[in-house]
Parts: structure tokens; sequence; C-alpha cells
């Protein structure tokens, strides 16, 4: 098991930035492959970003590449996401995500531990 607890999330202006962390415990040599995913209210979960294990591949959706950037400190067991230049359509609950897999996936069901999220609410 692993268990992941995000932090970070706030209410700040358009063009704000803030940074979402993700403490991972339990036996976090399973989470090969940590990701970011987001809510927001009426809408399905989507895809934001992932990262490999060694953190040589990442991924980002589209709608925020340039503007977000995912890291992860193994000896810390945390995963983190520098959101800059926020828009009022980033409001949403952000998830962290982890899984056995060696690749970065955008899928959600390809993931199998998930934190209770963080909420991040841009204001215009």
């Amino acid at each position: 098991q692993v268990q992941l607890v995000e932090s970070g999330g706030g209410l700040v202006q358009a063009g704000g930035s803030l940074r979402l962390s993700c403490a991972a415990s339990g036996r976090t040599f399973m989470s090969n492959t940590l990701a970011w995913f987001r809510q927001a209210p009426g809408k399905e979960r989507g895809f934001v970003s992932a990262i490999s294990w060694a953190a040589g591949r990442t991924s980002y959706a589209d709608s925020v590449k340039g503007r977000f950037t995912i890291s992860r400190d193994n000896a810390k067991n945390t995963l983190y996401l520098q959101v800059n230049s926020l828009k009022p359509e980033d409001t949403a609950l952000y998830y962290c995500a982890a899984d056995l897999r060696l690749d970065p996936s955008n899928i959600s069901n390809d993931y199998t531990y998930w934190g209770q999220g963080t909420q991040v609410t841009v204001s215009s």
C-alpha cells in the first residue's frame, strides 16, 4: 500500500503561482510513476502531468505546458508541481496519483493509488 497526501493548494489571483506537494508513505518503492490530475466542479478528472521514477520521463497536458513543472525528490518520497501563470480555468481539486508502471500515463485508470486532493482556486 502507498499513502499519498497532497498540500500546497490555496486561493490565488490570476497570474499567481503555487507549489503543490504530495508526500508518499508506505511501500513507496512501488511508486515508479507519479502523476497529477485535477477535477473541476461538474467536470471529469483530467490529466495534468506525470513523471517516471528516475525523473527521466515527464509528460504534460497541452493546457499546462510551459506553465507547470513536475518534479520529484525520491529521497524525501515527495512529488511536486510548480504551477505558474495561473488562470481561472486552472481552478480544480488537484490529485496526486502513483503506480508501479514504468512509463508516465495520462489515463487515470492506469494509476492504483490516489491522494485526497488539494484545492486550487484562481480568481480573475
